[in-house]
């Protein structure tokens, strides 16, 4: 290694350096914690489906309030917002069997 690359190669060390040496800040913890945010998330599929069939419902009696082109997204949104939750489901029950079937 030449002399220049040494000394670029050290400046990058000690810069890296300085950066890792930093303390994390304090994070404020959230009350509640998993179990909240695993309700607050059911209630907003829960709303986004409610929504979505209310829109649909509106414009099946015709009411000129809604457009069908935002009906359909309202429930497209709500399908998706299920699907993932569905698979969240699932895998928080894959995760307590596997737990389940560690030996103790």
């Amino acid at each position: 290694m030449s002399g220049v690359e040494m000394t670029r190669l050290l400046g990058e060390m000690q810069r890296l350096a300085a950066t890792a040496d930093t303390r994390p800040t304090e994070v404020a913890h959230e009350s509640g914690g998993f179990a909240e945010l695993l309700k607050s998330s059911i209630d907003a599929v829960n709303e986004a489906q409610t929504s979505a069939s209310a829109m649909a419902a509106a414009l099946e009696r015709g009411e000129t309030s809604v457009a069908l082109p935002e009906v359909m997204i309202a429930l497209q949104k709500a399908s998706l917002s299920f699907q993932a939750m569905t698979e969240v489901r699932n895998r928080l029950v894959s995760a307590y069997q596997e737990i389940m079937n560690m030996p103790i």
